[in-house]
């Protein structure tokens, strides 16, 4: 039995290519579930089996009561058996014991068949998925092992991979055991296995043919910054250099463009242009446009992805290389640069720059200054209209008239996005802060059907509604279900929701001192910049009781009684006439009062009257020193 399990344990291990740990841990597991069926052993036994790789022993022990008498030998074992095990157990211990029957190779061998083979299918699914996890993301070679309507399946050696229709280049032909280099897209982690995703047709098996084909591009040397790609027709990639004296360009073509070719040939003849980056976008977007020849590009910057729009003039004879069969050529530079890009003749864009010269009036000016050049490019159309040579000097003239006007319309485009971002700062200043933060689903003054459809149009906050609502209603009234009775209704509600909301408090020092005498932080400002001026004659003469009745008398009016006092400076209070205080009851009759006492005090050192106030201290605020009033 020692040599067939060992035989048949080195089989395994060599075939499954499994760690040894692994292998012992689902044997050992298996035979402690077939000692457990062979004698019936419940749950609560603790059942522990161990394997020695080299020789194939097997051991079961299991866990039994020490009793005088034993009745079940499964489950208990006499004093003097436990002693020899160990000579310190007392009756009622447990104790593990060595409990491998006689026969149980054999029946174990059958019992735990299934259970090694299940562990171990699973143990080498997990290594497989470990394996390729780490390669997700890079080139890996296979051999076509099958092709059907759903796709091909490629043999990786330990493991199989799918290519999807999706991911296979058009026009390629697989035929079976043939080698492929593909591009590890995805492994995902099923219960059959993991599951291998391989592609033909991603951007990033240019990128790692590039790395293994280049090495200035494997050492850092050159940086591809962007790939554009068409499988199977036609791709553009953007390098640049990120050391001085090294053509970038030229390292990714090599010699007699050995380097190119061979990417070239392995993807079945798919056209690669190689094109140097540059940071200037109007550079970067005529060399994307090559093999065509680019007479000027302008460039509309609306600081979003979707509103950067390029418009390339190019000659008549190089519009269609420009633009590609099927558009290609221009869809592909769009996709490298990440520009709208829209392609015009010289000739049309000539038509549309004298047709804006005469009917608009926004260029007048620039009209004027170009009547001379206008004559001549009216004579150039002319020419080409009839098929008649045209002279390059002509083409000069056109070019600068149409890069002219097209400056001014630019300039007239920016104009607009500066009104516009005015005009958006002003509707931000009107809607509260706290309407950006509440949600759009919590808006109860709307239907479930309203806030579905806002939802859906990418609407996630009130303030959102809002902005939009005040900017372009057009755009809430195109959506699906909205009429005007119902943006109107909509802007109405959730104005009055806003106007609702509470605004953020503002944590300074210098309002907490103003709020606390009840007074806006503007107004006391302004008394406290311009106070009253006494009479110090007049000051003296009102003594201290006189004071107090005052402020018994105004015990529950409100005042601005707030004080600076740096090196013995003295600020006197604020005391205002009989209409300023009733202005200043009136504007704030709303706010809560606080009651104050003051007591005044004649310091015979100073020569001066010495008021101090006190009132109940606010949660949350400081407790201020009493103020001083300079009378004299």
């Amino acid at each position: 039995m020692k040599s067939e399990f060992a035989l048949a344990f080195n089989e395994i291990a060599e075939r499954s290519r499994l760690e040894t740990k692994t292998i012992i841990s689902a044997v050992e597991l298996a035979l402690e579930q077939a000692y457990r069926k062979s004698v019936t052993a419940s749950d609560a036994q603790e059942i522990v089996a161990r394997v020695e790789p080299g020789s194939g022993q097997v051991s079961v022990f299991a866990e039994k009561e020490v009793v005088d008498d034993p009745q079940d030998d499964r489950t208990e074992v006499a004093l003097s058996i436990a002693r020899e095990i160990d000579s310190e157990v007392q009756l009622g211990d447990l104790i593990k014991v060595d409990s491998t029957p006689s026969g149980f190779g054999r029946i174990a061998a059958q019992t735990a068949k299934q259970v090694i083979l299940q562990k171990l299918k699973e143990a080498e699914r997990e290594s497989q998925y470990q394996e390729y996890i780490e390669r997700e993301g890079d080139i890996i070679h296979g051999t076509v092992q099958s092709y059907s309507m759903k796709g091909v399946t490629l043999s990786l050696g330990r493991a199989e991979a799918q290519m999807p229709r999706n991911q296979q280049m058009p026009g390629e032909r697989y035929r079976t055991h043939e080698k492929l280099r593909v591009y590890l897209v995805e492994v995902r982690k099923t219960s059959r296995g993991p599951e291998i995703i391989v592609s033909r047709t991603h951007r990033n098996l240019l990128r790692r043919l590039l790395e293994m084909e280049v090495p200035e591009i494997y050492n850092g040397i050159v940086e591809i910054k962007s790939i554009a790609r068409e499988a199977g027709y036609r791709s553009k990639v953007a390098v640049d250099a990120m050391q001085q004296g090294i053509d970038p360009v030229g390292a990714c073509v090599g010699m007699r463009g050995m380097r190119i070719q061979s990417i070239v040939k392995e993807l079945h003849g798919e056209k690669i242009d190689v094109i140097q980056w540059n940071p200037d976008a109007s550079v970067f977007i005529s060399k994307a446009l090559s093999p065509a020849r680019v007479s000027g590009v302008h460039l509309e910057d609306d600081t979003t992805p979707e509103g950067r729009t390029a418009t390339v003039i190019v000659p008549d004879d190089q519009l269609s290389l420009a633009i590609g069969r099927e558009g290609q050529n221009a869809r592909l530079a769009a996709k490298l640069t990440g520009w709208r890009i829209d392609i015009k003749s010289l000739a049309e864009a000539a038509h549309e720059s004298i047709d804006r010269l005469r009917d608009d009036d926004y260029y007048g000016k620039l009209a004027v200054e170009l009547e001379s050049d206008r004559e001549r490019v009216k004579i150039t159309l002319g020419k080409m209209d009839e098929g008649k040579p045209v002279m390059p000097e002509e083409y000069s003239t056109l070019t600068s008239l149409v890069n002219s006007v097209e400056e001014r319309r630019l300039e007239m485009h920016e104009a607009e996005l500066a009104e516009r971002r005015a005009k958006l700062e002003v509707v931000r200043a009107g809607i509260p802060e706290s309407a950006y933060s509440f949600s759009l689903g919590d808006a109860d003054c709307l239907t479930d059907r309203i806030r579905t459809i806002l939802a859906e149009a990418n609407f996630e906050t009130v303030g959102q509604v809002l902005e939009q609502l005040s900017m372009d209603s057009d755009v809430i009234l195109a959506l699906s279900g909205i009429g005007p009775k119902v943006v109107e209704n909509i802007h109405g509600k959730l104005n009055e929701l806003a106007a609702d909301m509470p605004e953020p408090e503002m944590v300074d020092e210098e309002h907490d001192i103003l709020d606390d005498t009840g007074i806006d932080s503007d107004e006391s400002e302004s008394k406290l910049l311009e106070p009253e001026v006494v009479d110090g004659d007049e000051q003296k003469t009102k003594t201290a009781e006189e004071e107090l009745e005052v402020d018994l008398q105004d015990d529950d009016s409100t005042f601005a009684e707030t004080i600076e006092q740096t090196d013995d400076t003295m600020v006197p209070d604020y005391e205002g006439d009989g209409q300023d205080i009733d202005k200043l009851l009136q504007s704030k009759d709303k706010k809560k009062k606080r009651r104050k006492k003051r007591t005044t005090v004649f310091d015979d050192e100073r020569g001066v009257y010495i008021t101090s106030h006190s009132h109940k201290r606010s949660r949350g605020q400081f407790n201020w020193e009493d103020e001083i009033e300079d009378i004299e």
